[in-house]
C-alpha cells in the first residue's frame, strides 16, 4: 500500500509540469517556455508546441510581453553554401489537425530588449495572437539553461545551426571590425544578428 501511495504523490508533484499548457478554442500551446540566458543577456529565445485540433487553419501573428522591450516571432535558417540567417515573420500558420513546435535552430520568439534578468522558476505572462483565436494569455516559465555556451549564454539559440566559421564574411576585411563593433553586446542571438545586418549593409554600399 505504502509504495502506491508514495507513487500516487509522485503523480501528483509532477502534475503541474505536465500541466503548463493553455487551451483557446481548438488550439493548445504546450510548456511555452524560455531556457534562462546569462544574467547579462539583452535579449532570450522563447519555444513551445502550439497544436490545432480545429478543422480550419489559424495563424500565430504577434506576441507581447512585459519582460521585453519588443517581442516578434524568428526563424533561423542555413543555406546550401551555410551561411545562416535569422529573419522576423509576420506569421505562422498552424494547420488543421498538425502542430508547429518553436525550438532551436528553427522558429522562436525572440524577446528583445529584457527589462531585468530571468532567473529559473520564474513565471512571466504573455500574450499570443492569432488571427482566429485572438489574444491568448500565456505564461512563459523560465527553464534551466540548455548547456550550450562557450563563455557566452547560447540558451537563446542552437548554434550548430549557424556556426561563426559558415557564415558569410566576404566583403568584409578580416581586420575590419567597426561596423560591428558598435552593435556587439555579448549576447550570441543578437550578436550574431547585428553582424548579419551588418554584412548586407556592407554589400549594399560596396
Amino acid at each position: 500500500m505504502k509504495p502506491i501511495l508514495t507513487f500516487l504523490a509522485a503523480l501528483c508533484l509532477a502534475a503541474p509540469v505536465f500541466a503548463h499548457g493553455f487551451t483557446a478554442g481548438d488550439l493548445e500551446i504546450k510548456h511555452p517556455h524560455i531556457p534562462q540566458p546569462a544574467a547579462s543577456a539583452k535579449a532570450a529565445g522563447g519555444f513551445m508546441t502550439i497544436t490545432n485540433n480545429g478543422t480550419e487553419p489559424d495563424r500565430l501573428i504577434g506576441i507581447e510581453s512585459t519582460i521585453a522591450a519588443k517581442s516578434e516571432v524568428h526563424e533561423s535558417k542555413v543555406d546550401a553554401n551555410g551561411v545562416g540567417t535569422m529573419t522576423h515573420i509576420d506569421a505562422i500558420e498552424i494547420p488543421p489537425g498538425g502542430s508547429v513546435t518553436l525550438e532551436h535552430g528553427g522558429l522562436h520568439v525572440m524577446f528583445m530588449g529584457l527589462s531585468a534578468p530571468l532567473t529559473e522558476g520564474d513565471l512571466h505572462k504573455a500574450t499570443l495572437i492569432f488571427e482566429k483565436a485572438g489574444r491568448v494569455e500565456v505564461e512563459f516559465s523560465v527553464d534551466a539553461p540548455t548547456g550550450q555556451g562557450d563563455g557566452h549564454d547560447h540558451s537563446t539559440m542552437d548554434h550548430s545551426s549557424m556556426e561563426h566559421s559558415k557564415m558569410d564574411h566576404s566583403g568584409m576585411a578580416h581586420g575590419d571590425h567597426s561596423a560591428m563593433a558598435p552593435v556587439m553586446t555579448g549576447d550570441p542571438l543578437v550578436d550574431i544578428e547585428a553582424l548579419l545586418k551588418a554584412q548586407l549593409t556592407r554589400r549594399k554600399t560596396r
